[in-house]
Formats: structure tokens, C-alpha cells, sequence
């Protein structure tokens, strides 16, 4: 590319809250380049589940493509999570009341395949420019916007630019940049000057699994709190073909104090511990222990600046408790491309004019992550969460009433209240 390719938005990444924003803005009729340092299709590593607010957040950008998504046959459908208490105990909790009937409210489908299924939606519209292997090196923020340096590598997509093996350099100038590169984002630690701070960042692993036994027959994720763990967890998801994503996630500040190895410590709990060892007797592993960044969304920082918009991974919105991070990505992806068509049509993309995403976000998203965070906090006391879960087995009321706080925020900010637990010790 020798000279610079001009768009109204440059979007950094092609992950789901990237294409959410490529795709919400072709809605605006705005001109947007959209970049990847991949060339699809790429994996990512992740736990590979698709909440209920996924399939919610498809529904709203395009019901085609969210019913397009329930057909596809890779995926398979989940109606719910199993909560496992340190003491062994376990509760199913459904994502609705309707469970077995209908479509699923969520699915389990690898990133390989959904970052795809994402990106084919962004082929589809047409609008947006779309460049793999492209590769953000320096950012400029000048009076046009931002001018953004890029290696390119690779097929270049729908901007008819094909390059040959040899990396080459170019530049892209745009009015306003959505970062939705991810968790290793350089623009957000460099530009937005976001730090990792390792009490609100996890480490995870993970790996594919064939041959684990006990997989739930219909698609409940399982998320099982071992004592050694908290205020991690172990993840077991189920996929398509008798497979298995396996991993777990332990906070940054107790990976560094405890001096864990992760990848060694997964192996020696599903080998080992009393609650896996017989499920994972005549499993095979496929492949790696792979690990990831997670930066948790326990603290509430600035997502917007002087000609930008953060979203996703690159925002720290993953959910401290549950580490969803795929829909609050793909939320964030269209409030940042509704304000950036606010702001291009009043010609106004300075810190102040883009405010109303970070209200916007924090109104959709803000008292969600601080139930989660609370209830990270409260994971920490095996006491307490055994106690619960315990009751609520034994109490088909109260496990009902768990299964409504998934989808009734105000019933889950009970769970902040001491009330609560009283009222438990009581019998209530």
C-alpha cells in the first residue's frame, strides 16, 4: 500500500466486538476500515461459551444472523451452568425456565469457528474495508484523526490490495479509532494508558479434551470452585463431538503470590483431584496448554478519549466472577459505533463529545460488574459458598431463585446483601 488508505473509522480488530462495531456502523452508513494482525481463519484462546447475552446482542444487531447462528452446526446449545462448591456439591443453574424447550438461550462454539462466523457477517454487508494481516505498529493523533502505521502481510480483503510474502508498510488515516484488539492490546496500554494491574487481571489456560465423561446432556457449562483455586475456578464446557474446552483461571496478584504454574497446575488437578480424576481417567488431551490475559472489569476506568473509543477486551470488561467476555466485547462494539456516528455527523470526536459511551456502557454494564465483583470477593470464603449452594440443593425455591438472578439484576444484587445470608441461617 503506498499511499494512505483514508476511512471515517479505523476499528483494530476483527474479533466479535471489532465486527460488532464494523457491522453497527455499516447500520450508520459510515466508511470504516476494519484491521486484524491475523489472517482468518485464526483461534483465540477463550473458554469458548456463548451466553445467553451473546445470542441476546446477535438478536439485536441482526435476528438473521443470531437464527443463523442456532443452525449452525458446529455449535452446540447450552441451557445453563453448573456451580460446583469447594466442598463438592453442585447446583444446575438454568439460563431460563424454559429449559429443554424452544432454542437455547446460549451455545458452546470454539473461536475459531465463531470469530469467523463473525467476520463472513462483515464480508456479507459489503461496506466495511476489511485488511488481515494487518498489523497496528504507531499511532498519530493529528488534526485529520488518527494516522496509524501498519505492516501488512497477507491477503488484504476487501480492499482489492493483495501483497506478496514480503511485509510492506503502510498507512491509515481515520477521523475516529475503535480499538477492540483484545486483552494485549498496545494502543490501550500505550496510547490510552490503561495499565494491568494484577488484582484486576487473571491468568487462565486452557485445553480441548476428548474423552472426559459426565458432560451434561444439555450443554450446562460447569464452572467448579476448588478450594486451592479461589478466587479462581475450573471451567469444563462441553463441545460438539464428545470434546471438551478445559481450563481455569486463577487472579494475577495470587498467580504472582503463590508463584503458580498453571499449565502444570491444570494438569495435576484434572490427573489428581478427587472431583475430576475419574472423569478425566481415559481422556486425551488435543493439543497445548494454551494461556490468556484477562483484564477484569472490577475496576472502572476511562473508555474513551481524545479521538477513540475502547472496546471489549481492550476496555478490561470481562466480568470478574463469571470471565464472560464475549458479549459485554460485542455490547460495547455498538454503543462505540452509535457514538462514533453521533460524533462524525455533529463533527465533534474530542474527549468530551465521546463521553456518552463510557455512560452508555457503565448504564448497560456497570451495576452487573459490580454484583460480579462482589461476588469474586465473596467466592473467596469457602464457608460461605459451600453454605449456599448446599441450601440451595436442598431447596428447590431457592435454587429457582438463583436460576431468576441470572436475568433479574435486581434480584442478583441481593447476593451483595448480608440480609441474604441471614435470612439463609434463619431458614427463611
Amino acid at each position: 500500500m503506498e499511499q494512505a488508505l483514508h476511512a471515517d473509522v479505523c476499528i483494530i480488530g476483527a474479533g466479535p466486538g471489532g465486527c460488532t462495531a464494523a457491522l453497527q456502523l455499516a447500520k450508520h452508513g459510515v466508511d470504516a476500515v476494519l484491521i486484524d494482525k491475523a489472517v482468518f481463519p485464526r483461534d483465540k484462546v477463550c473458554g469458548d461459551a456463548l451466553s445467553g447475552k451473546v445470542v441476546r446482542s446477535l438478536e439485536r444487531l441482526d435476528p438473521a444472523l443470531a437464527e443463523e447462528l442456532r443452525r449452525t452446526s458446529a455449535a452446540m446449545p447450552s441451557w445453563g451452568v453448573t456451580f460446583t462448591a469447594p466442598g463438592g456439591k453442585a447446583l444446575r443453574v438454568p439460563f431460563s425456565r424454559q429449559t429443554g424447550k424452544g432454542d437455547a438461550p446460549g451455545a458452546i462454539l470454539p473461536r475459531l469457528d465463531f470469530d469467523q462466523f463473525m467476520l463472513e457477517a462483515v464480508k456479507r454487508k459489503g461496506r466495511t474495508r476489511l485488511m488481515e494481516g494487518a498489523q497496528a505498529k504507531a499511532f498519530r493523533r493529528v488534526p485529520a484523526g488518527w494516522e496509524v502505521d501498519c505492516s501488512f502481510r497477507g491477503a488484504q480483503g476487501t480492499t482489492g490490495i493483495r501483497s506478496t510474502h514480503h511485509e510492506h508498510r503502510g498507512t491509515i488515516v481515520a477521523k475516529l479509532l475503535i480499538d477492540a484488539s483484545g486483552a494485549n492490546s498496545v494502543f490501550s496500554k500505550q496510547v490510552a494508558g490503561i495499565p494491568l494491574e494484577p488484582r484486576h487481571h487473571c491468568a487462565g489456560v486452557r485445553a480441548y479434551y476428548r474423552g472426559v465423561t459426565g458432560l451434561d446432556p444439555d450443554g450446562f457449562i460447569e464452572l467448579i470452585f476448588l478450594k486451592d483455586l479461589l478466587p479462581g475456578y475450573l471451567w469444563v464446557f462441553p463441545l460438539a463431538g464428545g470434546r471438551a474446552n478445559v481450563g481455569l483461571g486463577l487472579r494475577s496478584d495470587q498467580v504472582r503470590k503463590r508463584r503458580a504454574d498453571l499449565r502444570k497446575m491444570l494438569h495435576e488437578l484434572v490427573t489428581t483431584h478427587v472431583q475430576l480424576r475419574d472423569r478425566f481417567a481415559n481422556a486425551c488431551a488435543e493439543g497445548p496448554v494454551q494461556g490468556m490475559g484477562l483484564p477484569l472489569a472490577s475496576k472502572r476506568r476511562p473508555i474513551s478519549g481524545d479521538g477513540y473509543l475502547l472496546v471489549g477486551d481492550a476496555a478490561h470488561l470481562i466480568d470478574p466472577f463469571t470471565g464472560e467476555g464475549i458479549s459485554h466485547a460485542m455490547i460495547s462494539g455498538v454503543h462505540a459505533a452509535d457514538v462514533a456516528a453521533e460524533a462524525l455527523s455533529a463533527g465533534r470526536t474530542n474527549p468530551g463529545s465521546l463521553l456518552a459511551y463510557d455512560a452508555r456502557v457503565w448504564k448497560r454494564l456497570g451495576k452487573e460488574l459490580s454484583i460480579s465483583t462482589r461476588l469474586q470477593q465473596l467466592a473467596n470464603r469457602p464457608w460461605l459458598f459451600n453454605f449456599v449452594v448446599n441450601r440451595a440443593v436442598k431447596s428447590p425455591a431457592l435454587a429457582d431463585t438463583i436460576s431468576s438472578m441470572f436475568n433479574d439484576l435486581d434480584m442478583r444484587a441481593l447476593l451483595k446483601q448480608p440480609r441474604f445470608y441471614l435470612n439463609l441461617l434463619m431458614g427463611r
